[in-house]
């Protein structure tokens, strides 16, 4: 193995904001994953982690690293349909998890909005979904580990071992994961009842999670960032529950009825993206949200109704390639965690200082969460605001960030690495801790004691 000009590729995170250019390797095999990082040694380099590049920022690229990109070990290693335990390597991708367990009755106890990240950068990120007031987050739901790491090499690590709740949301810094065995949620029927709440304003938003909070299984919010006065913090919940009863053998668990359909209107979704290019402006989304909140008032409004899980959960996956509307300029998604009782006047505050600046989000969601036990931990017991900024004006956009930082950390709120793109090293030390860095720098020096796990977004923030 040797370092060519032949792998050298642009890599970028998925705003198309941030890209660098790095030695791309794809191994196949356990073997070759000591052997990129000895040529690291050798060359002076350093590696950064890469799955499907679906992390938004900076967190799965460095100018001039060894970018270990794991997409081709995705093999489904062991499936026992009777208790729902899967082992998976690295590369085997949230889609790859469901389709092989929903036939039997099986779906990934936690999912993000898209299913095409890997289970390692997944469990790197430690992602959450609109369950996780209900079940936290994936790691929660890993019976074993499988890693490398340079100090150590290769292991096995469960819930027993301080390491697992370390290496799980360690944003790639740690170790080398390369497989995993999970734990899959036993469903009886493909489909989810799902109750859309058309909301007027925040104080209602969080009413109504409270209400549903405790019986819920899926919980999830869209905000109209453009919504003022009386109106500010309005939306759209949905609610959601598992169906049941649908006999032995139900149909709603087949492919051919979860499969997300390939047009809309007879327009194929392919397409889609280049309509709401034309959208993707101040005065298009303003009008573009305006819409869809009067919409949500009279269209299905408190009348529930059957959707399959594919549908419900991989909102993100029905237009293809719909980050390419945010092009030339690429995109930051910016995610906020706060304490519930904080919850309400922080992310209040945050839209106004948006609509001052004339800076608005183009899109906005709510979701509940609950604490955690990993090393960095993005959840608090409260609630999340996920916002999708245009980056035509990155300077005025990260001042803008930086003011709805400091705001979250007054509150004693949390970020998440897998999104941010704004973060300084002050944002960090104060949300992490002195004894949560302390842990990190312990366990690092450990399993990475020459330092040669990184990224651009770990070096940002002061991480290494």
């Amino acid at each position: 193995m040797k370092l060519s000009t032949d792998r050298l590729a642009s890599v970028e995170g998925f705003g198309m904001l941030n890209r660098a250019d790095g030695y791309v390797f794809r191994p196949t095999a356990l073997e070759e994953i000591p052997e990129i990082f000895d040529l690291a040694r050798k060359s002076g380099r350093r590696v950064v982690l890469r799955g499907a590049g679906r992390s938004y920022g900076d967190a799965s690229i460095r100018e001039e690293a060894l970018v270990l990109d794991l997409r081709r070990m995705d093999r489904v290693l062991d499936w026992d349909p009777a208790t729902g335990v899967l082992k998976a390597e690295a590369g085997v991708t949230i889609e790859k998890l469901w389709r092989t367990g929903l036939e039997d009755g099986w779906w990934p106890p936690v999912v993000s909005g898209t299913m095409f990240p890997t289970l390692a950068g997944a469990l790197a990120m430690n992602i959450h979904g609109k369950n996780a007031f209900k079940v936290g987050p994936l790691g929660e739901h890993v019976l074993e580990l499988q890693i490398w790491s340079p100090g150590r090499g290769f292991e096995t690590l469960t819930p027993a071992d301080p390491a697992f709740f370390e290496v799980i949301s360690s944003a790639g810094l740690l170790a080398v994961i390369v497989g995993a065995t999970v734990q899959m949620k036993r469903v009886s029927s493909g489909d989810l009842t799902v109750l859309p709440i058309s909301q007027p304003n925040w104080k209602s938003q969080f009413d109504t999670f409270e209400r549903f909070e405790s019986e819920a299984d899926y919980l999830v919010s869209w905000v109209d960032i453009f919504g003022h006065g009386k109106g500010a913090g309005r939306g759209l919940i949905h609610a959601a529950w598992y169906t049941e009863g649908e006999g032995e053998h139900p149909v709603s668990l087949r492919m051919d009825r979860q499969d997300l359909p390939d047009s809309t209107l007879g327009v194929p979704k392919s397409a889609v993206w280049r309509a709401l290019k034309k959208f993707n402006r101040r005065s298009g989304m303003r009008f573009v949200n305006g819409a869809k909140y009067a919409s949500s008032r009279i269209l299905g409004n408190e009348r529930p109704h059957p959707q399959s899980l594919v549908a419900f959960s991989f909102l993100l996956d029905y237009v293809p390639n719909w980050r390419l509307a945010y092009q030339p300029h690429g995109f930051v998604q910016y995610q906020t965690f706060v304490p519930k009782e904080h919850a309400r006047q922080v992310f209040a505050e945050q839209v106004e200082l948006q609509q001052r600046e004339k800076s608005e989000a183009f899109l906005g969601v709510l979701k509940r969460h609950r604490p955690d036990r990993f090393l960095f931990s993005h959840a608090v017991d409260g609630y999340s605001l996920a916002l999708d900024f245009r980056a035509n004006e990155p300077e005025k956009l990260m001042r803008l960030c930086h003011k709805m930082n400091d705001l979250v950390l007054q509150a004693g709120g949390r970020f998440y690495f897998a999104k941010d793109s704004t973060l300084r090293p002050s944002d960090v030390q104060s949300y992490l801790g002195a004894e949560t860095l302390s842990r990190f720098k312990a366990r690092k020096q450990e399993m990475d004691p020459e330092g040669l796990l990184t990224s651009a977004l770990a070096e940002r923030v002061g991480l290494t």
